[in-house]
Parts: C-alpha cells; sequence; structure tokens
C-alpha cells in the first residue's frame, strides 16, 4: 500500500495513502478534539470542532475529512486554530441547556470535556436556547433533543452499523434535528431500540432511561452479555453496588463494536430485580424456609447420598445451564459423572436446537466450528434459511444487513416475513410448513448442479459421496417441488442464476434448527453449500445460530448426556479412561438422558433426584402442568438459579447463584469465541458464585478438589479439552482450537454429500392452521430473566398472535380481538394482531410472553426426524 509523510507540530509521521489527518494525529498519539468523530463511522465533519491549520496555506481545514498528501505541514494548537474552536463551543454552549448538574451524562459528556479542554465556562453569549419537549414516550430511550448539537452520530450509526435508517435530519436551519419519519414517537417508528444511538450520543441528547435516577456511574467494568451467542462485549455503569446502566465496551475488535440489542442494552435492570434470591432455603414440613448454606449443602449431600445408595446413580439427574460458564457446567458435569457415576446430564441448549448442532458439525467433520462474523460482510453471496436472526441474535443480523446495503446480494428462504427477508434480493418464501423449506433447498441445489459446470477436482479433493447425490437431483422434479412447496419456479431459477460462480456464506436460523424437520432442512444446506464450491475457499461457511449465550459452550464442557468433555463418545474407551485417570474415578460408559428424557424418567419414578443449575424448565418445556407434575414426584429437587421462577418454586431446596456480571468465568459464542470476565458488583445477599457452591456441595458429598480456584479448573480444562488449549492464556479473549479426534476432522476433513428423504407437507381439517412459535426481540429464551426486566415489562409488547389479513377476514376477526389457540395437546389465549405481510394459512405465535405458555401447545415427548425435538411449528384451530 503508498504510503506518504506529513508533519504534524514538527513530527514527521508516514501513514498510507487516504488517510485522514486526525487518523494520522491519532496514530501519532496527537490528540485533536472531536465531537461528530466516531472511529467506527464514517467521517462527517459536521461540527468542525477537529479543525487545524495547515502550515503552507494558512487554511483551516476540518482534520477529519481531510486526506493526507504528501509533504502536508499540519499544526493543530494554533492561536488561531483554538480561537476558533474556543467560537464553537461557545456557539454550541449558547443554544445549550443549564442542566449539567443533573444531565445523566454527567462528566461522560464530551461537549462538557471539550469545553473544560478549551477554557470555555459559563455562556458568554446571548442564550439562543433551542427548546425541544422531552420525549419519555418509551421505556428505554429518553430524548431531550435540546441538548442535541446536530453532530449526526445517532442517524450515522443507525444507517452505517445497524442498518435501520429510523431517523434522519428533519427541517433545517435553526429547526433542523434528528427525527423519524413524520417525527413519530419512536415507539411507532421502525426502531429496534438496539440503544446504538444512545452509545454514540456525545451529549446527553439521548440518554437511558432508568426509573431511579441515580447520577452518573462511579466507576465502569467490562463484562460479556448472557442473553444470546453472539457474546457481546459489555461496560457496565455501576454505582454503589448497583448496575445502573450498560452501553457497548470499548475493546478493540469487539464481536459488537459499538452496537447491542435491546435485550442487551437495556434488559440488564433485571440484575436489581426484587425477585432476586438472595438466601438458601429447604423445604420443611411442605414450605420452605430460609437456611445457613451449611444447612442446605448438608440436606443436599445427605439426601442425594442415600437416593444414590438406594436406588443407584441412573436414578440422579443433572440439568446444567446453557446460561453458565464454561467453568461451572465443567466442574458440574465432572460433580455428576466423578462422584456420583450417573450420564443423566444436559443443558438448556437442548431447547434450542443443541442436539442438531451436535448433528451438523459431526456431519460437517468440524469445518464451521470457528467462523467469524465479520466475515459475513465480505462474502460475495448471502444464503438464509430461518431468518429470524433480527429477533434472535440482532447483532449478527447487522452483519447481514451492512452486507446487503453494500451490494452483496441476499437470498432468504423463508415462509415468514422478517427484516431480513424485506432485505433480501431475492425472497424465496415457501408454504408455512417447514417441510417445503428443505424442499426449495433440494431444488436449488439440482438447479446449480444442471445449470453449472462441476469441479470435477473440487469435488474429488473436499466431497465424498457426489455420486450419490448426483442420481438423486438428477431424477428430480423441480417443477412439482415448485408446486407443493409454494415456489414460483422463476424466483427459484433467477436464485441459482444470481449463485452461480460467487463464494459466499450460509446461514441457519432457529427455524431450521428447532423444527421437528429441520435436521432435513440442514441437511440440504450442507448439500448446497458443497455443490456450490464453497468449501475450502477463505471467507465461506454455515453459519448456526446460538440462542443461548453460552450453548456451545456448555457442550464443549461435557454438560450432555452422550458426550464427555471436547465432543469425546461415552463410547470412546480411550477417552473414558484419559478422564478416569484426570479425575482419579472410573466414569459410567452407558448415554444419560436427555432434558426431556429426564422429565419423562421423573413422571414414570424411575428419576428420583434432579439437580438444576440455571435453567427454569418449568417455563421453558413444553406441557407445563406435566413437567411440575412430574418434578413433584421427585424425592429431591434441587435449583440453582438467581431470580424467584416457577421451578424455584416447588424446589427441595434452593441455592441462589450469581448473574454473569457477579462473577468471574468465560463464554464460549457462536463463532468459537471464548471471553473471560470478572465480577462488576458482588451477588446480592447470601447468594454465592456458582462455582464456589458446586465446590462447597462437592466438599460435602466427600470429594476433593473441586473447590480449587479458579485458575486451577482453567488449567485443569486446558489439559483435558484440547479445544480449550488456550482458556485464559490471552488478554479476556481465545479462540477454540480444532481437535481431531478420528484423523478425518477439521480444516482438511472431506464432507459428505448427504441422502435426502423429503418429507410432504401435513395438513389437518381439525387444526387447519401451522402455527410457528418464534421470537421477538425483547425477550431471550423462555423470558425468565427478561420478564424481570422493568424496562421490557413496561414496553406494552405482549405476544400477540400475528394472522393474515386474509384469515383474519375469513375467521371474521378484528385486530386486539381476543381468540383462543388449540392445539392437539393444550390451548392458550391471545389477541390479534392483524400482519399484511403474513402468509395464508399461517400464524405466529412468539415465545417468552404470557409465562412462555405457548409451549402448552407442543407435546413433550414428541420427537422428531433422528430422534431430536423440535418444538417450533404445530397445527392449530383459532377459536373466539
Amino acid at each position: 500500500m503508498e504510503t506518504t509523510v506529513i508533519s504534524i507540530n514538527g513530527m514527521k509521521i508516514s501513514c498510507s495513502a487516504g488517510t485522514s489527518v486526525l487518523e494520522a494525529a491519532e496514530s501519532a498519539g496527537v490528540y485533536i478534539p472531536r465531537l461528530c468523530y466516531h472511529p467506527e463511522l464514517k467521517p462527517h465533519g459536521a461540527c468542525r470542532m477537529c479543525i487545524v491549520e495547515d502550515e503552507n496555506s494558512g487554511r483551516l481545514l476540518a482534520s477529519c475529512v481531510t486526506p493526507v498528501t504528501h509533504g502536508m505541514s499540519i499544526l493543530t494548537n494554533t492561536a488561531g486554530v483554538l480561537r476558533h474552536r474556543r467560537n464553537i463551543v461557545r456557539l454550541m454552549i449558547s443554544e445549550h441547556p443549564e442542566s449539567c448538574v443533573v444531565c445523566s451524562k454527567g462528566n461522560r459528556c464530551q461537549l462538557r470535556r471539550v469545553a473544560a479542554e478549551l477554557g470555555v465556562g459559563e455562556p458568554d453569549l446571548y442564550p439562543m436556547p433551542n427548546h425541544s419537549a422531552l420525549d419519555q414516550s418509551n421505556p428505554f430511550i429518553i430524548r431531550d433533543l435540546s441538548k442535541c448539537i446536530l453532530c449526526g452520530r445517532c442517524i450515522r450509526g443507525c444507517k452505517e452499523l445497524v442498518a435501520q435508517g429510523t431517523i434522519d435530519y428533519s427541517m433545517r436551519g435553526a429547526g433542523s434535528r434528528p427525527a423519524t419519519l413524520y417525527d413519530h414517537p419512536l415507539k411507532e417508528s421502525s426502531c429496534t431500540f438496539c440503544g446504538t444511538c444512545v452509545s454514540l450520543c456525545p451529549t446527553g441528547a439521548l440518554s437511558q432511561k432508568r426509573g431511579v435516577f441515580s447520577g452518573t456511574p462511579e466507576r465502569v467494568h467490562d463484562s460479556i452479555c448472557g442473553f444470546c451467542g453472539v457474546g457481546c462485549s459489555l461496560s457496565m455503569g455501576i454505582f454503589g453496588s448497583t448496575v445502573v446502566d450498560v452501553s457497548p465496551s470499548r475493546t478493540e475488535g469487539s464481536v459488537n463494536g459499538v452496537t447491542l440489542c435491546v435485550r442487551g442494552h437495556f434488559a440488564h435492570d433485571y440484575l436489581n430485580s426484587k425477585q432476586r434470591l438472595l438466601r438458601p432455603r429447604v423445604r420443611k414440613d411442605g414450605e420452605q424456609v430460609s437456611a445457613s448454606w451449611d444447612e442446605a449443602a448438608s440436606v443436599f449431600t445427605q439426601r442425594l447420598l442415600e437416593i444414590k445408595e438406594k436406588h443407584g446413580p441412573s436414578a440422579i439427574g443433572f440439568l446444567g445451564s446453557s446460561k453458565c460458564t464454561n467453568e461451572e457446567n465443567y466442574v458440574f458435569q465432572k460433580m455428576a459423572r466423578g462422584i456420583l457415576g450417573t450420564n443423566n446430564i444436559d443443558n438448556g441448549g437442548f431447547l434450542c436446537g443443541l442436539k442438531r448442532v451436535i448433528d451438523f458439525h459431526r456431519k460437517t467433520r468440524g469445518r464451521f466450528r470457528n467462523l467469524r462474523l465479520s466475515d459475513i460482510e465480505k462474502a460475495e453471496i448471502i444464503v438464509i434459511a430461518g431468518a429470524d436472526h433480527g429477533e434472535t441474535v440482532p447483532v449478527m443480523s447487522y452483519y447481514v444487513k451492512r452486507a446487503a446495503r453494500n451490494g452483496v446480494p441476499v437470498i432468504v428462504i423463508d415462509s415468514l416475513d422478517s427484516d431480513l427477508a424485506r432485505t433480501a434480493t431475492v425472497w424465496l418464501r415457501p408454504g408455512p410448513d417447514r417441510a417445503n423449506t428443505a424442499k426449495v433447498i433440494h431444488a436449488l441445489s439440482a438447479l446449480i448442479h444442471r445449470h453449472n459446470s462441476i469441479n470435477q477436482g473440487y469435488i474429488a479433493k473436499v466431497t465424498e459421496n457426489f455420486d450419490r447425490f448426483e442420481r438423486e437431483v438428477r431424477g428430480l422434479d423441480i417443477e412439482t417441488l415448485c408446486d407443493t412447496s409454494g415456489i414460483d419456479a422463476g424466483t427459484l431459477t433467477e436464485a441459482a442464476e444470481l449463485m452461480s460462480g460467487r463464494r459466499g456464506v450460509f446461514l441457519a436460523g432457529c427455524d431450521v434448527l428447532e423444527a421437528n424437520d429441520g435436521g432435513m432442512g440442514l441437511n440440504t444446506m450442507i448439500n448446497l453449500f458443497l455443490i456450490s464450491g464453497n468449501v475450502g475457499h477463505p471467507g465461506t461457511g454455515i453459519y448456526l445460530s446460538a440462542r443461548e449465550n453460552n450453548m456451545l459452550g456448555a457442550w464443549d464442557m461435557g454438560t450432555v448426556s452422550d458426550q464427555l468433555p471436547g465432543h469425546m463418545d461415552m463410547s470412546d474407551l480411550s477417552a473414558r479412561n484419559l478422564l478416569s485417570k484426570a479425575w482419579g474415578t472410573d466414569l459410567p460408559p452407558d448415554p444419560g438422558l436427555s432434558m426431556a428424557g429426564m422429565i419423562e424418567a421423573a413422571e414414570k419414578g424411575d428419576l428420583k433426584a434432579l439437580y438444576i443449575m440455571g435453567e427454569n424448565p418449568l417455563r421453558a418445556m413444553p406441557q407445563q402442568e406435566r413437567v411440575q407434575a412430574a418434578l413433584k414426584k421427585l424425592e429431591l429437587l434441587v435449583v440453582q438459579d438467581i431470580l424467584e421462577t416457577e421451578t424455584v418454586e416447588i424446589a427441595d431446596v434452593v441455592l441462589p447463584g450469581a448473574a454473569q456480571a457477579e462473577k468471574s468465568g468465560s463464554f464460549t459464542n457462536m463463532e468459537g469465541r471464548v471471553q473471560t470476565f470478572t465480577p462488576a458488583v458482588a451477588p446480592p445477599g447470601d447468594a454465592k458464585a456458582d462455582l464456589d457452591i458446586l465446590g462447597l456441595l462437592a466438599k460435602g458429598l466427600g470429594a476433593s478438589g473441586y473447590d480449587k480456584a479458579l485458575e486451577k479448573i482453567r488449567a485443569e480444562i486446558r489439559r483435558v479439552v484440547p479445544l480449550y488449549e488456550s482458556l485464559g492464556d490471552q488478554e479476556h479473549r481465545s479462540w477454540i482450537k480444532g481437535i481431531n479426534h478420528t484423523g478425518s476432522e477439521g480444516e482438511g476433513a472431506k464432507v459428505s454429500f448427504i441422502p435426502i428423504a423429503l418429507s410432504e407437507a401435513t395438513e389437518d381439517p381439525v387444526y387447519p392452521f401451522m402455527m410457528t412459535a418464534g421470537f421477538k426481540r425483547f425477550h431471550a429464551g423462555s423470558g425468565t430473566r427478561t420478564s424481570h426486566s422493568e424496562r421490557i415489562r413496561a414496553s406494552g409488547i405482549d405476544g400477540d398472535m400475528e394472522i393474515s389479513e386474509a384469515d383474519a377476514i375469513m375467521l371474521g376477526l378484528h385486530e386486539g380481538d381476543r381468540v383462543r389457540i388449540v392445539s392437539e395437546h393444550g390451548v392458550i389465549e391471545r389477541h390479534v394482531a392483524i400482519n399484511t405481510e403474513m402468509g395464508q394459512g399461517a400464524v405466529f405465535v412468539p415465545k417468552g410472553f404470557s409465562g412462555n405458555d405457548v409451549m402448552n401447545l407442543f407435546s413433550l415427548s414428541h420427537a422428531g426426524k433422528e430422534g431430536i425435538q423440535g418444538w417450533l411449528t404445530c397445527r392449530v384451530n383459532i377459536e373466539q
């Protein structure tokens, strides 16, 4: 790259051609004040605070938008430059309200800081107040545009980073201000309440809404978000011992940069919920009563050992958490296997398609475990099946929307409308039955095979079983597949032509991972990826979204029923011997029960004790009354959690744990990025960090070595889980390492084309509608934590049933009507929301609302193909 040399304040600086003067100064450690500039935004030159003097011409230049030229000589602090900067600040302050003392921005206000640096104090110009009404109409963001300096950061962040474009400049001259379309309140606009505008605002014009004013945070502490698998870096503002606000951290190279989503930015107020668990409880005479830690631990260990002695290890189950840390999940499953001898171990990822994720990585030989989200923007084409990323993993969707804005073609295969579908170059919209998704992808593979020359060298080098795939697609009747799936053949051809010759990334959303027939959808995606010639090319891959923040880490740590830490199969004798030696005990060889299997075993009386850490199955699982009845049949139910939950209410022993902001640990995000964190605040009351609780209980069970310090636990993980050989070695961040157990995994492994057995869409005149139990960005998972967020509760979003206009007319329904949604397994009630983009025959009900009662429409025991449960779609009837 061409370089050039310039002089700044007499100092010679070498920099790349095209670099701005401001960036060149920054690289040399020369500070230039600025207000509208932000390193993640395109330079704008609005505030002129960054003016410098060109020594050769005497001109004043806005350094953020002035590229360097060879021989340029820049002065940053001449008398003229300082005079102009002071005048700019004086003019800004003259129309700024005198409310610094009570402004929530406080000492973080960049205007205030620049004014102090320049020696500008009280306003000395004629006041020109910018009167604007205070907008507090939503529970997330306060807009006080009387403090707006028209830097445009909020507008540019919304357009450039989130690719939403909700706000823009409105009016002209003195009346100019950022506004939504038609100046509607944010709640009535396309705003997703991600809070990026708040993070970027240099003054108090935009701020987080709080229930109680607490002033400027006394300190900030970096942490990792615990809501989804993106793993955003956070900066938590702390006042006293309370987290009062959350913003994106300034960690270089973070996955989210300066963006977050509504949950990450505003839902962490659940940390301060009055429903936090503060001290241990045990059940006596049918009632839960407060207890000391020693008493609770004694009840736990005594009764658990009695049950093991009387009924054997198979009568005990351990339900770990896709929300807890890697270290906690490792010690948790080690306790189950190493002390109690049971493989009845699972985690909440079971409800989020984890079994299908494991199956996918087995079939693809681990090629796609380490994929950077940043590569999405570098792709030549993006193909998405089940495009719910904007609701489940919003920050991931920003990468897609930015790529689309920059001209990358996007193909979406989804029956439901979404923000990504509206962004798509081609939207392939099959009928509402999820079996149609696999049909469309398979037909697309056949078209690409027929109309593109096949590189036999590529096929031989990176794939297997191509001949079988070729026989399948040659005999495929594409017209019939299009007709039965509801896709226009011309649109399918357009998508195939768009893919021709382009290397790209494929994204599978929860609609593919969690549907009963989603396994076939993933299989067809693998085949499409292979036949498109993508394998082995940098920046390509198949991305699987992860709804839970540490779903993949829990799997890596062995908190599943049929694999040991590091994905080693239970049947692998050498793997068992390795861990037996490390742990000093023999390990049970047979796979245990899954999450659903443990509930069914409790129902039958075979499971006698269940230890739950960080999960709320009574809210998260189908047929909640059935789950409750099964749990109540247990001789011992132990729940370790942070909030009063439905499951805590029926527990025999309650152990108050710590949220992610209150403990140390690490999470593994969907990229394979392992991020460590330390406590921002202490746990409330007598609550303990979960690792401390596990060490206390293990000691009571007579085992030693479980109460190790965090670093010693990490050292053990590095020894027995080679994937994590770098855990904790680097400052806050490392990456999992590809591990080759069989000689056929990793980057050089061949991937097999998979036989496809398509199923037909189902119809039932008794239940004529296909319901999707999907997601809204306001709730994470079943909504246990987010339902304790005051802001989320105050949002007014209440999980209405969405139905097409045509179906609403047919049923005589109107907006806001109350209806009963009836399935073969249950009934719920919802208000009607007519969605003009909804296809006929489909209804949508989001999870997380109303106690997550939508799960009562599903059967707990229903398993999809390959024995993998999926609770995303079912057939229903609508009754008034």
